[in-house]
């Protein structure tokens, strides 16, 4: 059984969208999407038109959201998956299968964004190879992993930002293998149109460096936002 786990927040126009196209990806096995709404209101569940979808709300924050997708999901995989990242066809069943092999305990995609910007698609093959050298991908890669590993590691951590990467380098730093699947997953592109695409490339590498030389998350988080325009799920 995989669980889907989609954080979200002020996306009531956007959630229907993604569970159409979830329920329509091809899969003999058995899925659950969940929905968990960082708004104690659930400005977004309340959009949902599909009676089998888990609606929750959680504490905002998407490492938070997803931790609470983790706890109610069923399955014994778990994929976290942006509201506006579309997966390519098959990829459920890729996913189970990548986590047969028990050498792997998690795994994403290649990346590509929903735009015809030859920078865009530079950008992406950019953290394609990054994510494949690294075998540290983003969240808008579609991370998956063993739900048993998953709460072995202790989850997402409870920081504003980089959660998933510090998930990612958690599972290194135990010895856990991620694969990287060379089908691709696209990602909106909208979070790049809104801000503008030099600031919000270099807003972000200037991010990871910090991070990476050891800046606190919650530091980095104001750096984040500072004159961010994007709605979409802001942490």
């Amino acid at each position: 059984m995989l669980s889907i786990i989609v954080p979200v927040l002020n996306e009531p126009s956007q959630i229907n969208a993604a569970v159409e196209h979830l329920k329509a990806r091809d899969f003999n096995g058995v899925r659950e999407i969940i929905v968990v709404d960082g708004d104690p209101d659930g400005g977004t569940i309340k959009a949902v038109q599909d009676s089998d979808v888990i609606c929750l709300t959680g504490a905002r924050g998407r490492g938070r959201q997803m931790n609470a997708g983790a706890r109610a999901g069923r399955g014994d995989i778990l994929l976290f998956l942006h509201v506006d990242t579309r997966l390519p066809p098959g990829a459920l069943t890729s996913i189970c299968r990548t986590l047969e092999n028990l050498k792997y305990v998690a795994g994403a995609f290649d990346l590509s964004i929903d735009s015809s910007s030859l920078v865009l698609k530079y950008i992406a093959a950019q953290a394609s190879f990054r994510s494949r050298l690294s075998r540290i991908p983003y969240g808008d890669q579609a991370i998956f992993i063993r739900k048993s590993y998953f709460e072995r590691i202790g989850g997402f951590r409870d920081i504003p930002l980089m959660e998933d990467v510090d998930l990612m380098r958690r599972i290194k730093k135990d010895g856990g293998q991620i694969q990287i699947l060379r089908d691709k997953v696209t990602t909106s592109a909208r979070r790049w149109q809104s801000e503008g695409v030099l600031y919000t490339t270099l807003r972000n590498q200037v991010v990871l460096m910090l991070y990476y030389l050891g800046v606190s998350p919650h530091r980095l988080a104001r750096l984040y936002k500072f004159g961010r325009a994007a709605p979409a799920n802001d942490k």
